[in-house]
């Protein structure tokens, strides 16, 4: 298997570069959607429920596609092109029940999908749906034994074992499907990361993704909180390191937050790969943004996706976005967004001196 993670991958698609290059707007290369709002976990440190974060402002979790609408932003998707589709909250995407016909429409589209899951609901026709449809799903599993995970997601005790069950039935299905983990670092955790890590393992994950806990809007504040425990973070995590082999990778996104924070740039190519529909069908630019006034770019309440995202009114909205004035937030863009301008940048008749 190749590189999963990656700053790059935008530099496969041309026509959305182009695009960018005369302002322009054409298909987006990924959809995130948000099927509902209803989550079967609370988090304490979820995005869209803590309310020191931006994230999740406007957001009301009774709100849930309708299937009909869903199908035809699917048939949407496929029309113009899109070439991914993932699944995540919001709420927990694996509560939807229209969800496996959906992923059946998209991938006979030609469409890839995906999906960010608790992993509570990976069992039984849903996960048969994922391992014969999914190119990957992953999990968010912060803890190590059944009591961490019931205090750190407020459920009963008992269900970080069941949900490793989930996993190892899942793999035992020897589905192309990849089985990732994202494995947020707390200080209440961090102590643990092999030995979650070793237990993802050998339930037949693929691969755990380690990345710091985002606790506020500002970065100094984010850094504030992982300062003390950093050191003994990059040790526990050097020592987790150690797991990995042909089959399983340890991956290590742990580290300074201010660098996503404060941003100088003031357009958003990312825009253009990656946009967000969330379950009160409003399109947002990114995840950081879904259910923020700040980030609604339009409704498809009473139009398809497809008229929406080819609209004046979108690309106005679009260009409209100033990330040095409005996105003095967490992005997890970012780093894609300095590659991409970076690349936009390029003086053509100096870049063939390679």
């Amino acid at each position: 298997m190749g590189v999963i993670y990656s700053t790059l991958k935008f530099l496969r698609f041309h026509e959305q570069i182009e695009a960018l290059r005369e302002q322009r707007v054409v298909a987006p290369v990924h959809v995130r959607i948000k099927p509902t709002n209803r989550c079967n976990h609370d988090c304490w440190y979820c995005a869209y429920k803590a309310d020191q974060l931006q994230l999740g402002q406007d957001m009301v979790e009774a709100d849930t596609i309708p299937e009909e609408k869903m199908l035809q932003i699917a048939d949407d998707l496929v029309d113009m092109g899109v070439k991914a589709v993932t699944f995540s909250g919001g709420g927990e995407p694996l509560l939807y029940k229209p969800l496996p016909r959906v992923m059946e429409r998209l991938a006979k589209g030609g469409v890839k999908v995906a999906a960010l899951s608790n992993g509570a609901n990976l069992k039984g026709h849903l996960a048969q749906t994922f391992a014969q449809y999914a190119t990957w799903i992953r999990l968010s599993l912060d803890a190590w034994d059944d009591e961490s995970f019931a205090k750190a997601r407020g459920i009963k005790s008992g269900e970080f074992s069941r949900t490793l069950e989930n996993m190892r039935r899942f793999a035992d299905m020897q589905s192309p499907c990849v089985l990732g983990i994202s494995y947020i670092i707390t200080k209440d955790n961090f102590e643990h990361i092999e030995e979650a890590c070793s237990r993802f393992k050998n339930a037949g994950a693929n691969h755990v993704k380690l990345s710091g806990v985002v606790i506020s809007n500002s970065g100094k504040e984010n850094n504030a909180y992982h300062r003390p425990i950093q050191e003994a973070v990059s040790a526990r995590i050097q020592q987790a390191l150690r797991l990995n082999d042909d089959h399983f990778t340890v991956i290590d996104h742990y580290h300074e937050l201010e660098e996503r924070f404060d941003k100088s740039y003031t357009f958003c190519p990312f825009l253009l790969f990656r946009p967000v529909i969330g379950a009160d069908l409003g399109v947002y630019t990114c995840q950081d943004k879904a259910y923020n006034q700040q980030g609604l770019l339009g409704s498809i309440k009473d139009r398809s996706f497809k008229e929406f995202w080819l609209s004046e009114e979108n690309r106005a909205k679009m260009q409209a976005l100033n990330p040095s004035i409005h996105c003095q937030h967490q992005c997890v863009a970012h780093s894609r967004n300095l590659a991409i301008l970076d690349y936009l940048a390029l003086d053509p008749d100096h870049a063939v001196f390679v």
